[in-house]
Parts: C-alpha cells; sequence; structure tokens
C-alpha cells in the first residue's frame, strides 16, 4: 500500500512540475535542448521524528521529453548505464514544511547540483525563477472570493504548523 501512495504521490508532482513548466514557455525552451536527460532528485536531511511518522522520500528519477517536460523514469538496474544520471540534485529537507512555505511563497529551494554543468545551469535558473501562481489556479477553479478565502486559510494554516513545529523544535523533539 505505501508503495502504491508513493508512486501515485510521484505521479502527481510531476503532474504539477509540468502544470508550471508549461505555464511559462521559457521554462519548456530551456529544457527541451536536454530530452533524453536523466535527473535524480535526492532529498538531504529528513527529520527523524518525522520520519516515524512519514518515511524520508526516496529519490525521484525524471527523463526531459522533447517537449521540455519531465516523465518519470522507469525503473533499471542499478549496473544499466542509463540508470546515471546526467544531473544529481540534492534537497535540503531539514525543514519540510519551510521547504514547502518558502517555495509556494516565491522563495528558492536550497539545492545542491552536481553532473553536466548546462543543464544545471538551467535547472538552477529554473528553480530561481519559475514559480507556481497558487492563487491563479484555485481563482480560475472557484472563482476570485473562494481563491481569496482559501488563500487566507492556507496561510493560517501554514503559519500555524510552522509555529507548531518551532515550537516542538525548541522542545528537543525535532532532529
Amino acid at each position: 500500500m505505501r508503495q502504491l501512495l508513493e508512486q501515485e504521490g510521484r505521479e502527481r508532482l510531476i503532474l504539477l512540475i509540468n502544470h508550471v513548466l508549461a505555464s511559462e514557455p521559457v521554462a519548456q525552451q530551456r529544457l527541451s535542448p536536454h530530452a533524453g536527460s536523466r535527473l535524480r532528485v535526492v532529498p538531504d536531511g529528513w527529520p527523524r521524528l518525522l520520519s516515524m511518522v512519514v518515511p524520508p522520500p526516496a529519490p525521484l528519477e525524471v527523463l526531459v521529453t522533447p517537449a521540455g517536460l519531465l516523465e518519470l523514469c522507469p525503473m533499471l538496474e542499478p549496473g544499466d548505464d542509463a540508470a546515471v544520471p546526467q544531473l544529481e540534485v540534492v534537497v535540503d529537507t531539514h525543514d519540510p514544511l519551510g521547504l514547502v512555505s518558502r517555495v509556494l511563497s516565491g522563495g528558492t529551494p536550497s539545492l545542491q547540483l552536481a553532473g553536466d554543468a548546462q543543464l544545471a545551469a538551467d535547472v538552477n535558473w529554473l528553480a530561481e525563477n519559475l514559480r507556481w501562481d497558487v492563487a491563479a489556479d484555485i481563482e480560475r477553479l472557484f472563482g476570485p472570493v473562494p481563491a481569496e478565502r482559501l488563500r487566507t486559510w492556507g496561510l493560517a494554516t501554514a503559519r500555524a504548523l510552522r509555529e507548531a513545529v518551532a515550537r516542538l523544535a525548541r522542545s528537543g523533539g525535532v532532529g
């Protein structure tokens, strides 16, 4: 069951990333020359306390498509040459809620890139310049008034979660 949920989560994440990439043609233009390139996204520093409830995410492997979008890589055997990524992206996950909050508020995640220099430069540019316009998507789905209420609720919820995690960390429960 856990593997099924994890796979479903990965597929939804790729759909979301592709939605954001498709909203900015320049993003697809930067990625399309790297068609066929394999990227491995590795989480680093998953909190121990959180890992008791939610296991650390496994590395995510994706291929760049000719359209400049991403698709999940098929699982390969460790000795297969195709399994070697052209770029490894290490994401700091010491503070998962802070990471999500930072990204949703337009900030840049903390990344370490290793591999193909041009692909790394383009991925870094995407991380620094590409943003998901959550408010516009919500407004398109629900209209302006419900979108504003959802935005306000989301900000309050995120603030409360950050405060709860900060209190827990101060009490020595996170780390």
